[in-house]
């Protein structure tokens, strides 16, 4: 049943950041995720995720990490309109990663060392 469960939030995540702006929530009288669309001035309010690390701040990635933590990261960065190279999403903190990192840190004016910390992990899940 946890893994219906986890499976269905999954699913809901990404069906939300696929179809855009949107609010994710859990029902306290249900398991199943609960979706509202939610107008589009309203979107900056909101925390992205794309499933493979669900910590508000997962931990400091670098150049050379691999795992979930990457995963998220190339995913939000995906989501966001960076390249991580023709690999896409596979949980290895390269060089097109890095890349891709230093450019977003750029765009959004902050530190761009293409490390991925607290803030620009702040950045990643709600925006510049």
């Amino acid at each position: 049943m946890r893994r219906f469960r986890r499976s269905t939030a999954t699913a809901a995540v990404v069906t939300a950041l696929v179809a855009g702006a949107t609010t994710l929530s859990m029902s306290t009288a249900s398991a199943a995720p609960v979706i509202e669309s939610v107008p589009a001035e309203k979107a900056g309010a909101l925390a992205y995720y794309c499933g493979y690390h669900g910590a508000v701040t997962p931990p400091t990635i670098s150049q050379g990490s691999t795992g979930n933590a990457v995963r998220e990261a190339q995913c939000l960065l995906r989501f966001w309109g960076f390249s991580v190279g023709s690999s896409g999403v596979d949980g290895i903190f390269g060089s097109a990663t890095r890349a891709a990192v230093v450019d977003f840190q750029r765009t959004c004016r902050i530190s761009a060392d293409g490390i991925v910390g607290p803030v620009t992990w702040n950045r990643l899940r709600n925006g510049c």
